[in-house]
């Protein structure tokens, strides 16, 4: 179990030359992936409090309607940001437990790319492109 914690340099970005998720990579990404919840519950936050203020009866049908489609809209949008937070906490447990960054699939390493644009990826690009495309077959069926 790997759960040290290690300094990292200013401007510090996991290289392919190093040994792959070595401390400074788990703690790199340890770092993004806190960051990134704490961004998403502050804006869950805010939308809360939007819903909240929202919540007055409008007299106007226009009003009403425009309300209702922009509550609609905030509600979506929180339920992602829950579904991502849950995520990001699955993706933290993996840094925890040493699995963080090895596809789920193959357990090949997840290219640092990957892993940079989506913290939370659990399959390489290979596995996902044929996940999809099996899912597509399934639902062509």
């Amino acid at each position: 179990m790997r759960n040290k914690i290690c300094e990292l340099p200013d401007g510090y970005v996991p290289s392919a030359e190093e040994e792959f998720m070595n401390d400074r990579q788990r703690e790199y990404f340890r770092r993004k992936l806190v960051q990134w919840k704490e961004d998403l519950t502050r804006e869950n936050e805010v939308v809360l409090q939007h819903l909240q203020e929202d919540g007055k009866t409008c007299t106007d049908t226009v009003d009403r309607a425009t309300t209702e489609a922009d509550l609609a809209y905030e509600i979506r949008t929180k339920e992602r940001a829950r579904k991502l937070i849950s995520k990001i906490d699955e993706a933290l447990a993996r840094i925890k437990n040493g699995s963080y960054g090895y596809c789920e699939e193959t357990g090949e390493p997840i290219s640092l790319r990957r892993l940079e644009a989506r913290p939370v990826a659990v399959l390489s690009i290979e596995a996902q492109e044929r996940h999809e495309k099996q899912e597509r077959i399934q639902k062509d069926d």
